[in-house]
């Protein structure tokens, strides 16, 4: 009894290792280029199979390693395919800075459109359902924001991580904002935020959230779809975000992996056992909400989730970025370099900033 005990404490640890491997490594990682197959917040309880937990925000953590990301547009790439078409050139001196990022009345919300509905009434998605229960993770993890641009309410949590002993606080769902473009159009027009929801049909991005190019996500000239803007990537880059969020970095993703994964998880811990083949043992509630691709189709709904991350990759900075990917059907950890097309349409997600 005693040795088959220590037999499988010795499993654990060595599972655990090597799932946060990838964010003490980078050398062991190579590109991957195939198709993807003001407002306030407050505790709360959402609905849920269980009751929910919640999180002081304030105790998200800095980190000087982590890629920063915020005041600039992205156009988030899955592994999907390559696109090369170039965008109506925004000048870098009307990249929108974290502070100035589209406000409000030049961006649509989610709510503004008349979704596309089989019935004659929309019921709103509730959101609740993707949350992991606080059988789970713990009693009034969750609290929520709503972002005062759209009035979209999104529930979010503060994960303790066994990575170098950090915390971050992040958005337990995707971000939905912006006016819906077709797919089958670039995210083009600077004045205001721009959005793809999956078969241009909104109330897909009510359940999922958007999907962004990169230069979108990112509130950069859509001109840098096609060309290098590292000048243009500020510390704790904004972007689409709410004002007092910041973009989802890979550091912020090693904390998030590092998450107490005391029933040894690992990403399945991530993703939500609402249509994703998750446990959500961490609460970070990841969802399929599939690619807008290269043709400008859309793919993979419910099988993958990808998101940007607001860094150019350095084996072509003009056409890729760095990224990370999870499938439902596999509990593959996302690899540091990881790159895809910044004109593909991925989700965001975005992290608080510390206060």
């Amino acid at each position: 009894m005693i040795f088959n005990l220590h037999a499988k404490l010795l499993a654990l640890s060595v599972t655990s290792l090597l799932a946060l491997s990838a964010c003490d490594d980078e050398s062991s990682f190579a590109p991957r280029d195939d198709e993807p197959t003001s407002s306030s917040s407050e505790s709360v309880t959402p609905k849920s199979s269980e009751s929910e937990t919640s999180v002081s925000s304030s105790s998200v953590r800095s980190s000087s390693s982590v890629a920063s990301s915020s005041s600039v547009r992205s156009s988030s790439s899955a592994p999907v395919e390559d696109l090369s078409s170039s965008s109506s050139a925004k000048s870098s001196s009307s990249a929108k800075s974290s502070s100035s990022a589209k406000s409000s009345s030049s961006a649509k919300s989610s709510s503004s459109v008349t979704p596309k509905s089989s019935s004659s009434e929309y019921v709103p998605f509730d959101h609740s359902q993707t949350l992991a229960g606080a059988w789970r993770i713990g009693e009034d993890r969750y609290k929520t924001f709503t972002d005062p641009r759209n009035g979209r309410s999104y529930y979010y949590i503060t994960i303790y991580s066994e990575y170098k002993g950090y915390s971050v606080t992040v958005m337990a769902e995707n971000l939905n904002v912006g006016e819906m473009v077709l797919g089958e159009n670039d995210q083009n027009d600077d004045s205001k935020i721009e959005r793809y929801c999956y078969n241009n049909d909104t109330t897909k991005c009510d359940e999922f959230g958007g999907l962004y190019q990169w230069a979108e996500m990112m509130q950069l000239p859509s001109r840098c779809n096609t060309e290098s803007c590292t000048d243009l990537i500020q510390p704790n880059h904004q972007g689409i975000c709410p004002d007092g969020w910041r973009l989802f970095t890979y550091d912020d993703y090693c904390v998030v992996m590092g998450y107490e994964d005391i029933n040894n998880d690992g990403v399945k811990g991530l993703r939500s056992t609402y249509g994703f083949s998750g446990t959500n043992s961490s609460g970070f509630s990841l969802t399929g909400a599939g690619v807008r691709t290269k043709k400008g189709g859309f793919t993979q709904l419910k099988k993958i989730i990808q998101w940007a991350y607001p860094e150019e990759h350095e084996s072509d900075k003009n056409l890729y970025i760095y990224t990370g990917y999870v499938s439902g059907s596999d509990n593959d950890a996302p690899s540091r370099d990881l790159r895809d097309l910044k004109k593909l349409g991925l989700s965001v997600r975005c992290t608080k900033l510390e206060e």
